[in-house]
C-alpha cells in the first residue's frame, strides 16, 4: 500500500480542526441546512460571537457555496468566517483563509 495518494485529506483535516477545538475549550457545534448546505464547525468566542469554520483540504479552498449563504443571511450577524486550508494567510471581506495548522492559535476571545 505504499505510495498510494487516494487517502481521504479532508476527513483526516476535520479530525484534526475537531481535536485542536476541542482540546481548546470550544464546543463542537455542526450546521446543516437543505436551504443552505452544511458549516463543518460553528465557534462562539467569549464575546459571544458566532464564527463559522469550513475545513478545505485541496486547491478549491475558495468554493464553499454554504458558507456564502450563511455570511449574506442578514438576521443571522455574522460578521467573519474562517477556512482553514492548504494556502498563506489571507482575508477576502468577511472571509480569512488560514493554514490548518493555524487552528492552534484559536482562543476563545
Amino acid at each position: 500500500m505504499e505510495g498510494r495518494r487516494d487517502v481521504l485529506y479532508g476527513a483526516l483535516y476535520e479530525n484534526y480542526v475537531a481535536q485542536e477545538l476541542k482540546c481548546r475549550g470550544f464546543p463542537l457545534f455542526y450546521y446543516k441546512s437543505s436551504a443552505k448546505g452544511e458549516i463543518d464547525f460553528l465557534i462562539e468566542t467569549d464575546m459571544n460571537r458566532v464564527v463559522p469554520i469550513e475545513v478545505k483540504s485541496g486547491k478549491t479552498y475558495k468554493r464553499h457555496s454554504a458558507l456564502s449563504n450563511v455570511l449574506t443571511t442578514e438576521n443571522y450577524g455574522i460578521d467573519e468566517a474562517l477556512v482553514l486550508c492548504e494556502s498563506n494567510i489571507e482575508q477576502s471581506g468577511k472571509i480569512t483563509y488560514a493554514p490548518i495548522y493555524c487552528t492552534t492559535f484559536l482562543e476563545k476571545q
